[in-house]
């Protein structure tokens, strides 16, 4: 039997059937909706033989391929430098010397405020950059902003009395923050940074406005395509469970992470031998109580 929670109490009889209800009726909806939309795809014929012949050739096929595998390496790119432009600005918030926190405040409140496609935008345009590099750097501009400020929260949500025992270990600040303070707080960030990079990942869909061959850019091209009825939604059908499924990917990286670091040596609880008796008195008994 469910037990009780300081949360909140044991649903009776009435309720758990209430809840039953409520259920079946969300699932009738849901599946009501699902044959709605199925019903408006096949009467406008998205699923006829010519719209989803383009993806038999061999040319289409290596064009998304090709699509892909940019759009891999523009967000491979712009997470690792994201995830360095972070850790610096991060660190540059903690220090504490003003002359270096001002400035560091000031460049992750800019590149948060602005958005991402005015960024590259103006780095394609104005600076005249490739499409991939300017791609890139809008991205890691916007993403490494925003994950200073998850480092930072991270690093200043752990408990004040660590890196105070730390100080009065003799350490120094870097020693307390790469050795204390970074560990404990990469857990509590870990979601928040998957978050981030699965941003960083959808928006790396920005390239085809730049003319970057990246994924959507040759869905695009097929989807276009008059020979072919412009199979738009077939190029949505195909392109969507793909994004998704690469989501997904990093969600399940973030997990596998984590449970990881919960199985590491270096973050397991240490046995402790049971207590002992002390050490014997110079006379060479140990102490005992006056007698009545």
């Amino acid at each position: 039997m469910t037990e009780a929670t300081a949360l909140y109490d044991v649903p009776g009889p009435r309720t758990r059937h209430r809840h039953l209800l409520y259920g079946v009726l969300s699932t009738a909806v849901i599946l009501a909706l699902v044959a709605w939309i199925l019903y408006l795809l096949f009467s406008t014929g998205q699923f006829t033989y010519t719209k989803w012949m383009p993806f038999e050739y061999k040319g289409i096929q290596e064009l998304l391929l090709r699509g892909l595998g940019n759009t891999l390496k523009a967000f491979a790119l712009a997470a690792v430098l994201s995830l360095a432009l972070g850790g610096v600005l991060a660190a540059g918030r903690l220090s504490d010397h003003r002359w270096v926190r001002r400035p560091a405040t000031l460049v992750v409140e800019f590149f948060r405020a602005m958005p991402v496609l005015v960024m590259i935008f103006f780095i394609f345009v104005a600076l005249k950059v490739q499409p991939l590099p300017a791609l890139v750097a809008g991205l890691t501009l916007y993403n490494g902003s925003v994950l200073a400020e998850v480092f930072r929260s991270g690093v200043n949500a752990v408990e004040r009395g660590q890196h105070e025992a730390a100080f009065a270990l003799g350490m120094r600040k870097t020693q307390v923050m790469v050795h204390v303070l970074a560990p404990q707080a990469l857990r509590a960030m870990l979601p928040a940074i998957i978050s981030q990079l699965v941003v960083a990942l959808k928006d790396t869909s920005l390239g085809f406005l730049i003319t970057y061959e990246e994924f959507l850019h040759a869905g695009k091209l097929i989807a276009s395509n008059l020979d072919y009825d412009l199979p738009f939604i077939p190029v949505v059908m195909v392109i969507s469970p793909i994004y998704i499924g690469m989501c997904m990917l990093l969600s399940w990286f973030a997990g596998w992470v984590s449970r990881r670091e919960q199985r590491s040596p270096k973050t397991e609880a240490v046995a402790v031998a049971p207590a002992g008796p002390g050490a014997l008195l110079p006379g060479g008994e140990p102490p005992t109580a006056p007698g009545p």
